[in-house]
């Protein structure tokens, strides 16, 4: 196995563009697949276009424990590449597959028994909870074709290669948009399955993200081996993956939590209103995908630039990515301003689903770029072996600020206030993040001892 890229040295500015934009195609992917999915089954009809809305938390909290597993594994791969030990590269590999198998097992037969008495606690009605029972039942069975590759390919990004499992994820929403309408509005050969056809769609789609991401594993870098050892080796491995792991998924799996909430809270005004809502979620994520993709490629530069203890190199590039975030969300601000309700027009034309969604794109999007700055917190204090730090701010912003504001501010401007709390507490949360970024990397930092920068241009300026 070759490392794709050195990130312990040479121009910071560059290589955090390059790797960006590689990374940025395959998080164009993977939102407008969520997209495209809303798209088509929001031709069904409202209601359908509800359900969607309420499977999105739950469907984003299992999503996020596979990404926080791939986060964990990621993390200590990218330092053990930064440290050279190639054996422990391939034995973390393989350990941390067997992990997410045994992660999948559990969590389809949590998820399958417990359907219809989670989304009656978040409010779904008799009709939308028939249409998310038959979404949600296929989507549980494909799950290991969700959770595998995930975790794979954290493990081929933690090697530097963001451009391979960008195209993996193309491929996936390929065939995606290929079948959602075929097997959504049966079309030619194809039955109609109405919304359950969307979730068969994406298991399809997601199995071959499974198939490609193994070759690469298995034949292409060879990093993804039988590997033999005792049972205390491998509990070893599983308890360095934990350690970032458990910590990341909880991060990644709180704002999740915290919108489940918030669903709950939205459904008091009505289905349709958590139908806009759905819609302007996924439209969300299409927009924060730059600062995600700079947030994704900061875990492996972190991870190899702590593992060689060049904190000053973290820090530049900590700068330089929460600034783009920044400018970033002011641009998308005024854009939305502008445009967000014909967006939303693309999903439903119903008036309350309109301004729902609009409202929300319209109030949150001056926050982006403080959210953006958090995503990249994140993932720099996963990849330095920090996981607790990021869970801290995590835990602070989702239910000390995001849920209590969201309750308060719901009683004088109802579910606007409700998006109001949001915009909050991204700003919040943005700027506690970096406070605590920089706290860590200023602590006991000598710059005497750090492995020069080999820039080809400082960005001190920044």
């Amino acid at each position: 196995m070759k490392r794709k890229h050195n990130l312990v040295e040479g121009p910071i500015n560059s290589t955090i563009i390059n790797m960006a934009s590689g990374m940025l195609l395959g998080l164009f992917a993977m939102s407008a697949f969520n997209a495209v999915d809303t798209y088509f089954v929001g031709q069904l009809g409202t209601s359908e276009l509800a359900a969607m809305g309420f499977t999105f938390p739950v469907v984003m909290i299992l999503n996020s424990i596979s990404l926080g597993l791939g986060i964990g594994l990621s993390s200590n791969v990218s330092r053990a590449i930064g440290s050279g030990n190639q054996h422990k590269v391939k034995r973390l590999t393989f350990d941390g597959i067997m992990l997410a198998v045994l992660v999948v097992i559990i969590f389809m037969g949590i998820g399958i028994t417990t359907i219809t008495p989670l989304f009656e606690m978040l409010g779904a009605n008799e009709t939308t909870l028939f249409l998310i029972h038959n979404y949600m039942i296929i989507w549980y069975i494909g799950l290991p074709f969700v959770v595998i590759p995930m975790v794979g390919n954290n493990v081929i990004r933690a090697t530097g290669d963001t451009i391979t499992p960008s195209m993996i994820m193309i491929a996936s929403v390929v065939v995606n948009s290929i079948l959602d309408p075929l097997l959504i509005f049966g079309i030619g050969i194809f039955p109609e399955m109405g919304i359950a056809g969307a979730a068969l769609a994406t298991v399809i789609s997601r199995f071959t993200t499974l198939l490609f991401s193994l070759y690469i594993l298995i034949v292409r870098d060879k990093l993804l081996q039988f590997q033999k050892g005792p049972l205390k080796e491998i509990l070893e491995s599983w308890k360095e993956i934990a350690f970032v792991g458990v910590p990341a998924s909880l991060v990644q799996a709180i704002t999740p939590l915290s919108l489940a909430v918030l669903t709950r809270l939205l459904a008091r005004y009505g289905q349709n209103v958590v139908a806009g809502y759905g819609a302007a979620s996924r439209v969300e994520m299409l927009i924060i995908m730059i600062p995600n993709s700079l947030a994704t490629v900061m875990a492996p530069f972190a991870g190899q630039n702590w593992g060689a203890n060049n904190k000053l190199r973290i820090k530049k590039a900590a700068t330089f990515t929460s600034i783009i975030s920044i400018g970033y969300g002011v641009l998308i601000f005024v854009f939305l301003l502008f445009f967000a309700e014909p967006i939303v027009r693309l999903f439903n034309n119903d008036p309350t689903i309109v301004t729902s969604g609009s409202s929300y794109l319209k109030i949150v999007s001056l926050s982006y770029g403080f959210l953006g700055m958090l995503i990249i917190v994140s993932q720099s204090l996963n990849g330095m072996n920090k996981p607790l730090h990021s869970a801290f701010i995590s835990l602070i912003k989702a239910f000390i600020v995001n849920v209590p504001v969201a309750l308060l501010l719901s009683f004088y401007f109802q579910e606007k206030g409700i998006f109001i709390a949001s915009f909050i507490t991204n700003v919040v949360g943005g700027l506690i993040g970096i406070i605590v970024l920089y706290a860590l990397l200023n602590k006991n930092t000598d710059e005497k001892e750090e492995i020069p920068l080999n820039e080809e241009q400082p960005i001190s300026s920044i």
